[in-house]
Formats: C-alpha cells, structure tokens, sequence
C-alpha cells in the first residue's frame, strides 16, 4: 500500500491488535482525531484500505422528531466513512477534501445505522499516483432492518498540500 501514508501505518498497527480490542481503538483513535464524529458516538467495526464499515446506534442524541437517526447523521456516517477510506489511501503529500454529496431519502429509516464503504484498486492507483483528482467513493447505509432507505453519493477529491 502506500508507504508515505502515516495514517495507513497507524491503521495497520490497529488492525494487528486481537479482534476484541480493534474496533473500539479504531473508534478512539478516529474519534480524537475527528472530535464530530466521536461525540455523535460513531463505531468504526471494521476499516483497512479497501473497505470501511461503521455505524450509530439510534440513540435519543442523534435522533430527529420521529425516532429515527437524524439525516444529517446518517450523512454524516457516509462522509466519514468514506473520508477515512480516502486518507488511507492518500499520500501524505495530498489532502482529501469531500467535493459532492448527494442523498435521496427513499425510505424511513428504522433503528440502528451502519454503512459501508469501499475503493476499487484502480481508485487506489489514482489516489496512490495522481498529483490531483477525484473519484465517487461506494457507500451504501442499511438500516436495522437492512434495508436501504438513503441512496447516497460521494465523490471525493485529492489535491497536494499547499506549503
């Protein structure tokens, strides 16, 4: 993978701790370095540089009038999601900025949420190569039920980091 990427090498180290103790690193570790999304209670289950799994327990915090996980929590699960996907697979010489988001809520939304993401290698290459660019990340969210009540798209750019 890419070897100038810090936080690829901090992942890893995470990932090689036993199976109990990943997850809740892994939340820790991001929820410090992303204040939001420790606060909203995110629990990344699963995150190497192909594919990210997180989700929210349907807590009173993050709820919106009906019960259900408010919208822009359930955007904000997709963007991190894929966010921590494309800063793993950035060069250090590069910043990842979220260019496009788009969400079209199909369905109402019951329990828990859990999303997932993941980058094809050739979106690899490019983010690993390219000077500039940018790239639509996968993410799908399901619901308690697993059903899929936000179509959601993210396209994710990466530039180099000014000086």
């Amino acid at each position: 993978m890419t070897a100038n990427n810090r936080l690829h090498g901090i992942v890893k180290r995470i990932n090689q701790l036993p199976g109990f103790a990943r997850s809740r690193t892994l939340s820790l570790f991001f929820g410090r370095a992303v204040p939001f999304t420790g606060t909203v209670g995110i629990k990344i289950e699963s995150l190497d540089e192909n594919q990210c799994v997180i989700s929210l327990s349907n807590k009173r915090r993050v709820q919106n009038h009906i019960g259900g996980v408010h919208a822009v929590a359930s955007l904000l699960l997709a963007e991190s999601a894929t966010g921590f996907l494309v800063g793993l697979n950035v060069p250090d010489d590069k910043v990842p900025v979220i260019k496009t988001m788009r969400a079209d809520y199909t369905k109402r939304a019951k329990g828990d949420m859990r999303v997932v993401a993941s980058v094809t290698p050739e979106q690899q290459q490019r983010m690993k190569n390219d000077e500039k660019g940018e790239a639509p990340i996968q993410v799908t969210i399901h619901d308690a039920e697993d059903k899929e009540p936000i179509t959601i798209e993210m396209i994710w750019a990466w530039t180099p980091k000014r000086r």
